[in-house]
């Protein structure tokens, strides 16, 4: 297990890793702000927030729903807390705006535009770092898949021998397509595909959806570990993996990386 969990309290796992090079980015190019774009209880939103504190730029939040403000939940609070500008859209405005990304003007100020949940080409970079830190290699490859982001910086730096498994938490939710859309180079996802195995039947409903087999996992695993996993990523593929033990993985000496990709702030 690799636990990037620990990274940072609030700028957590590969929330940081999708922000390094946006961040980068922004202080390079001299930008006066980073805008970027999250739902009411984004991760990345708060971890873009905590990040502009430290590095002392100027933080928009974008926010999916109208009807909200910065004291609808703790996370909204927090963003404010840290010096986010937070500016509520409707669904419809959200969701046309949600994807871009790079410099834009606003005015006679300069601002770097982090997609939602920092789903761009500087995310993939930062995600692919992940392998670069580890001492060995690894059969398989396991995490939880949202945006995509994450999986495709894994699945452009695992060994070639290596399998990248991807858990999507959303139901439906068009993997390839979504990968394909988000590389940008048709002909050399085509050649990562070999390496990529998915498991879709593991949303349980959902995006943020639970089922009462997963919630008794979860309870069940914190009988005999000692970290902290949730219900939205890594309990649904530490889940998947459970399940796939006994079968999957058959043979002697096939070793497994889960990837802790965050989301749980202490």
């Amino acid at each position: 297990m690799k636990r990037d969990d620990l990274i940072h309290p609030e700028i957590s796992g590969n929330k940081l890793r999708k922000l390094k090079w946006n961040l980068l980015k922004a202080l390079d190019e001299n930008c006066d702000a980073i805008l970027t774009f999250g739902g009411a209880f984004s991760n990345h939103l708060l971890a873009t927030a905590a990040a502009g504190q430290e590095l002392g730029i100027k933080v928009i939040g974008h926010v999916r729903g109208e009807e909200l403000n910065e004291t609808s939940n703790h996370v909204l609070a927090r963003c404010a807390a840290l010096g986010m500008e937070l500016n509520f859209l409707s669904r419809s405005d959200f969701s046309n705006a949600k994807k871009e990304s790079g410099i834009v003007y606003m005015g006679e100020h300069k601002i770097w535009v982090i997609p939602e949940g920092g789903a761009n080409q500087e995310g993939i970079i930062g995600c692919a770092e992940i392998v670069h830190e580890l001492e060995e290699t690894f059969d398989f490859y396991l995490l939880a898949q949202g945006t995509t982001t994450t999986s495709l910086g894994l699945l452009r730096s695992i060994p070639d021998h290596s399998k990248l498994i991807v858990v999507p938490v959303l139901k439906g939710f068009d993997v390839l397509t979504e990968m394909r859309c988000l590389f940008n180079n048709d002909e050399q996802f085509h050649l990562l595909r070999d390496k990529l195995i998915i498991w879709d039947a593991y949303h349980h409903g959902g995006y943020a959806k639970v089922s009462e087999g997963l919630m008794k996992f979860i309870d069940d695993f914190y009988g005999i570990n000692h970290f902290q996993i949730e219900p939205v990523y890594t309990g649904k593929v530490l889940f998947a993996l459970n399940e796939n033990l006994p079968d999957f993985f058959e043979g002697e000496g096939k070793s497994i990386l889960f990837l802790h990709t965050g989301g749980v702030f202490h």
